[in-house]
């Protein structure tokens, strides 16, 4: 029997990812929407080992639900060179704002890391995603057959030297209808 009552979604938390998130976000990745036809070869075989969430700062965003809480998106931010290498939001979360949470986050590790500039390779769907937060276009990554057979556009966030405010441990979503939340990978 279902239930009526649409489940309680509490505030969206930031934490560093650890070793047992590998496998959670290994499915994520490999399960996008966004991944499915001529980009499925991409991701087919694509792993998130415990070794590269220990080698880069790998971040989730965990929504805190009724019963639980679950990982509902992710970043990662490799410092040499500043590159935003990976940003997934899962399909089912997409559209709440955590694809904005994820960046506010990444600019603030970015900023405390001393960095200035962050590069994105942008998986071509997510390219409106990444310019509606604050990324510029710079160019063109070319493809890189045989995994990649498809020009990719290049972005770059500008970290700013001050900060107005720090995000908090704790940040709320809000849903936004207009929001395009896609995933977004660089090479």
């Amino acid at each position: 029997m279902k239930s009526g009552i649409t489940p309680r979604r509490g505030p969206t938390t930031i934490r560093r990812a650890v070793a047992r998130d590998a496998k959670r976000l290994t499915r994520l990745v490999r399960g996008s929407r966004a991944y499915e036809g001529q980009y499925a070869a991409m991701v087919a075989d694509y792993r998130v080992g415990p070794d590269y969430i220990e080698a880069h700062r790998v971040f989730v965003a965990v929504a805190a639900e009724e019963h639980e809480s679950r990982v509902v998106g992710f970043y990662s931010l490799v410092l040499a060179p500043p590159e935003l290498d990976l940003l997934f939001v899962a399909d089912g979360a997409q559209g709440r704002g955590i694809g904005r949470l994820l960046v506010a986050h990444m600019t603030f590790e970015a900023r405390a890391a001393g960095l200035d500039r962050v590069r994105v390779v942008s998986h071509p769907p997510a390219e409106g995603f990444y310019r509606s937060v604050g990324a510029m276009h710079t160019g063109t990554a070319s493809a890189n057959p045989p995994a990649v057979v498809w020009d990719r556009p290049e972005l770059e966030f500008l970290i700013p030297p001050d900060v107005a405010g720090t995000p908090g441990q704790v940040l709320q979503s809000r849903p936004r209808a207009s929001t395009c939340t896609g995933p977004g990978e660089t090479a």
